[in-house]
């Protein structure tokens, strides 16, 4: 079962690269938790605070991550 050298008439799909919004919210999550178990350490309950706000930028990153996956399935940009 060698290569018979012929080419695929499919072409090829590249991954399409995270959106700049998802990689924002990213950044903010990693750092909600940093602060968060910062403010643990310290014994200061605001670290719930940081918690509910990495829970947030979590479901954003998700949210716009799936988005943008879904239109580069479609083809066509979002406009809504």
């Amino acid at each position: 079962m060698g290569d018979t050298g012929r080419r695929s008439s499919v072409p090829r799909q590249e991954p399409t690269p995270m959106p700049r919004i998802a990689l924002y919210t990213l950044a903010v999550c990693l750092l909600a938790v940093a602060a968060a178990v910062v403010s643990f350490v310290q014994g200061s309950w605001l670290g719930i605070v940081w918690m509910l706000l990495a829970g947030l930028s979590s479901n954003m990153t998700w949210y716009y991550a799936k988005r943008e996956r879904a239109v580069a399935a479609r083809g066509k940009p979002f406009t809504g």
